[in-house]
């Protein structure tokens, strides 16, 4: 009797493994198929951006590349709103199969979880960053009354004045926003922080003189730059930029270790699986380094940004911790 009870646990065992077996390996083929043929449909990519603005214009540029890299349909799909809260929401809600990717920017992938009250989305924790595409560098201009030449002499001028320099910004939240903020908490000087919708409407104030300064990206201001009705006290990124290269960086040109960019990127839903996240990453990368779209990325004022997943994900935690500090010694809140 034992010995027959011992039979039939062998056996029993033998077919639960055998069971097993054949769970494990069918489900990590059915996790391969979706990866070993990715893509064989088209796939999504959600703007966080409204038609025609310049990180629309960029995806656009990619595009037909990435069309004929990956033998799909790359369709974009712009869904502005909630400073990018609204596209990156649906995005973080898909499947995680790379079949629908957003592309989103500084704000809703670093500061707006320290500017909502609430967020749709963990950005850490709902999304894989797959590749950065482009940093929008952006330049503190003033109109010629303004009584100073240079960015010592500006911040000298804002000491001797405080609370009397006014500065424009493209709106409330955004990059600008808080590259204001930032720039006036280093230099440690008071400004009058004026929002406008956009960087256009600001440049067009400081040119008018209804605000002395602005902080804009560079295709408002550019000609008049150029022309001489503004003047270029210095650019926020950590590097010179070609369209402006006697312009010097606001770390030379006064306050060293400031670095304020705008930029968006690419990422997928979290669970993503990596071969598919890795494909994108170097499509994308290609894409990047094609003279032709570089050249026309830079005529937008948007520098090319190619990088590794890694690289990108670590810069998403830094800047989240960065304009974090920002925002809570700036008590900036958004609704």
């Amino acid at each position: 009797m034992t010995a027959a009870i011992a039979r039939k646990a062998r056996t029993l065992r033998r077919r639960w493994l055998l069971a097993a077996a054949c769970t494990f390996f069918g489900a990590a083929a059915l996790a391969q198929a979706p990866t070993g043929d990715f893509p064989n449909h088209p796939v999504r990519m959600v703007v966080t951006f409204p038609p025609g603005g310049s990180a629309d214009a960029v995806m656009r540029m990619l595009v037909p590349r990435l069309n004929e890299k990956l033998g799909q349909q790359v369709v974009v799909d712009n869904r502005p709103g909630a400073g990018g809260n609204v596209g990156l929401s649906l995005v973080a809600k898909a499947p995680a199969d790379g079949y629908t990717l957003g592309l989103g920017a500084a704000g809703a992938l670093t500061a707006n979880v320290s500017l909502y009250p609430q967020m749709p989305f963990d950005p850490v924790k709902d999304f894989k960053p797959v590749g950065m595409v482009a940093a929008t560098p952006f330049v503190i201009v003033g109109h010629p009354s303004v009584g100073a030449r240079t960015l010592r002499e500006l911040i000298a001028l804002a000491k001797a004045q405080p609370g009397t320099l006014s500065i424009g910004h493209g709106g409330n939240g955004t990059a600008m926003h808080l590259s204001t903020a930032l720039f006036a908490q280093m230099a440690d000087v008071k400004l009058i922080e004026v929002p406008y919708r956009g960087s256009g409407p600001a440049a067009l104030d400081a040119l008018a003189g209804q605000v002395q300064l602005a902080l804009v990206d560079l295709p408002a201001s550019l000609q008049q730059i150029k022309a001489g009705k503004l003047i270029a006290f210095a650019v926020t990124s950590a590097q010179r930029v070609p369209m402006l290269p006697e312009v010097p960086t606001v770390a030379e040109a006064g306050l060293p270790g400031y670095d304020s960019t705008g930029w968006f990127g690419v990422v997928a839903p979290a669970g993503t699986p990596a071969p598919i996240v890795a494909r994108l990453n170097a499509e994308i990368n290609g894409a990047l380094g094609d003279e032709q779209i570089k050249t026309s990325m830079r005529n937008l004022g948007a520098e090319p940004a190619p990088t590794s997943t890694e690289a990108f994900e670590a810069y998403i935690r830094s800047e989240t911790k960065k304009w974090a500090k920002v925002i809570q010694v700036a008590n900036i809140k958004l609704d």
